[in-house]
């Protein structure tokens, strides 16, 4: 049996994953980071992207998360978003209508507009239209 750590995943509502992990890939501000068992003690925020679970015996889960802090101590990693969807619960949809409601905005020239919050949407949609094609593309989703 490989070497493993403990995950939890946790959303402002719920503990979405709590178990046993052989690797976790989170995309973090300055890049992606795998963690695996053994990895040195980490506190840095992350962005809106994917978190890859490869959970003890190969079998790999996916979730999607708006950004939050990642935590690594020596025997747990801690994930802590307000919004966490697991890749195949996602939405493709509402994330493309989010996407064009983002880019519509981005465009406006209005006095009250908030080019911050237009453009964290449109980096919220594009991170979950990018994880629900590679799930697509994998066969998973």
């Amino acid at each position: 049996m490989a070497m493993s750590v403990h995950l939890d995943i946790v959303s402002a509502e719920k503990e979405i994953f709590s178990g046993l992990a052989e690797m976790v890939v989170v995309s973090g501000e300055e890049g992606d980071l795998g963690i695996a068992p053994g990895h040195a003690p980490l506190l840095t925020t992350i962005r809106p992207g994917q978190v890859y679970v490869t959970k003890q015996g190969g079998h790999e889960e996916a979730y999607y998360v708006d950004g939050g802090l990642l935590e690594v101590q020596p025997k747990v990693v801690t994930i802590l978003a307000e919004t966490v969807i697991r890749g195949a619960d996602l939405d493709e949809a509402a994330a493309l209508e989010a996407k064009h409601k983002a880019e519509i905005a981005l465009q406006s020239r209005e006095a009250d507009f908030d080019y911050t919050a237009a453009a964290a949407e449109l980096a919220r949609a594009l991170a979950q239209i990018q994880l629900i094609r590679k799930l697509r593309a994998k066969g998973k989703k």
